[in-house]
């Protein structure tokens, strides 16, 4: 007749104290425990079998019974020894212990009724691959100059080699704005707040200030005699850092245009951001210094004093953001030797939180949708991260650079980050994209201010 197969019962075993009971003599009794699982349901499969095997040989099918019904015998002997009840194969002596407060179960989401892209915590789903690339040949891979920027009116400004390029997100179109003379280059590149005028500053020590509805040049500003290498705006205020060290205002309105100097590094500036309130000037230098500089009492300009100095990075400090919904807290990041992201308070001059990010910071961005801040790295990973604050928990690597991102820049309705790589490729991420059901509330969304980037790049 066919051999029986021993039924295989899986059971989560506790590790305290597990064992046969006491009516089982061998641990590997494998019959007994087929013939206590199936005793109830009578001998009807059995018979079924055997008649199936024996049904050309009456002389076989007797001697197959009689040794089935030999071993039935010595199964049923076995069974009636102890408790008589025919009891469980396997028992617990113990209850079994319950799982640590810490414990996660990784096979959740198995049996979850929500979707796996959104979690109890409240995390929201970001898309970790760009949505377009743009080719962008002759990237400089300088990490101490800021070679791109987008206006409120949804234009990307980026300097490629000795060129300064306009790209309509809108629209697609693409435009020269200028191309300097053999050897020169833009060092730094910042749109004003409202309007079409771009800052530029180049690799002799000026400011250029370009009409882009015009493409027309303005005006040259000097007052450095180095290249300039960081700008920011603060309305018709622009102030500009240079590898001499210095920081200069510049009155765009005046002719006499150099307000005050500042000599607050050692070291070349290559950060250089005016908090959201503009009540503070936040610098980074390669002298590893963040310096905050309150604005003047005049209204114009800054003081001729820092009025905090933070010597806190081991690394050039060129990334810096300040948080748009606490306009006092300033994240500065630093560079290879450094790695870390760090939160001051400019009110009493703390540091209130440090992250190592295991890679050089390049650049901040403080998302103005959701409670978090997106960091650009270096080696190795050369990724952009997205992080929960105030915790800093990560919330996603954006992927797909293959050489460090240098820049980032945030479009006008703050939905979509634009890095800029050494790898020669501009990506732009969507990763800010406000909450559909929020959206809908809002009823003040703007046309030209919407997320643009449908129509193919490449």
């Amino acid at each position: 007749m066919r051999n029986i197969f021993p039924v295989l019962i899986f059971l989560v075993l506790s590790t305290n104290n597990v064992s046969f009971c006491s009516h089982i003599n061998s641990y590997t009794n494998f019959e007994l425990a087929h013939f206590l699982v199936n005793k109830d349901s009578g001998d009807k499969s059995d018979e079924e079998n055997d008649k199936a095997t024996t049904s050309n040989s009456n002389e076989s099918n007797i001697q197959a019974s009689a040794h089935k019904g030999e071993r039935q015998k010595l199964i049923s002997e076995v069974a009636e020894v102890g408790d008589g009840k025919g009891g469980r194969i396997l028992c617990y002596q113990n209850k079994a212990p319950a799982a640590p407060e810490s414990h996660n179960n990784p096979l959740k989401v198995v049996y979850s009724i929500k979707t796996p892209i959104s979690t109890k915590s409240g995390s929201r789903y970001i898309p970790t691959t760009s949505e377009r690339i743009l080719d962008a040949p002759d990237f400089i891979n300088d990490y101490y100059l800021n070679l791109m920027d987008w206006s409120a009116d949804n234009i990307v400004a980026v300097a490629l080699g000795s060129c300064v390029y306009l790209w309509n997100a809108q629209t697609g179109n693409i435009e020269q704005l200028t191309e300097f003379e053999e050897g020169d280059y833009a060092g730094s590149l910042s749109w004003i707040q409202e309007g079409q005028i771009l800052a530029i500053g180049n690799s002799t020590g000026a400011v250029e200030l370009w009409d882009c509805s015009k493409v027309k040049r303005l005006r040259v500003m000097d007052g450095h005699s180095a290249r300039v290498g960081s700008l920011a705006w603060n309305s018709f205020l622009v102030s500009s850092g240079s590898r001499d060290g210095t920081i200069v205002h510049h009155d765009v309105r005046s002719r006499e245009h150099k307000l005050s100097a500042l000599a607050g590094h050692t070291q070349e500036v290559c950060g250089l951001k005016w908090s959201t309130d503009y009540k503070y000037l936040a610098s980074g230098g390669n002298d590893n210094l963040v310096n905050v500089w309150s604005a003047a009492s005049s209204g114009v300009g800054t003081a001729s004093d820092p009025l905090h100095k933070f010597n806190d990075h081991q690394a050039a400090v060129r990334a810096l953001a300040w948080c748009p919904w606490q306009p006092s807290t300033l994240a500065s990041g630093g560079g290879t030797a450094d790695r870390c992201i760090k939160f001051w308070n400019v009110n009493n001059g703390t540091l209130m939180k440090s992250v190592d990010s295991k890679s050089q910071v390049c650049s901040l961005l403080f998302s103005r949708h959701y409670k978090e801040l997106i960091s650009a790295h270096g080696f190795a990973n050369n990724q952009l991260t997205i992080w929960k604050y105030p915790t800093m928990v990560k919330q996603a690597d954006l992927t797909g650079h293959t050489s460090r991102v240098l820049q980032m820049a945030m479009s006008p309705d703050g939905s979509t980050v634009i890095s800029a790589g050494a790898d020669e490729t501009l990506r732009l991420w969507n990763c800010f994209a406000p909450d559909p059901l929020a959206a809908k509330k809002s009823v003040s969304s703007s046309k030209a201010k919407q997320s643009v980037f449908r129509q193919s790049i490449r």
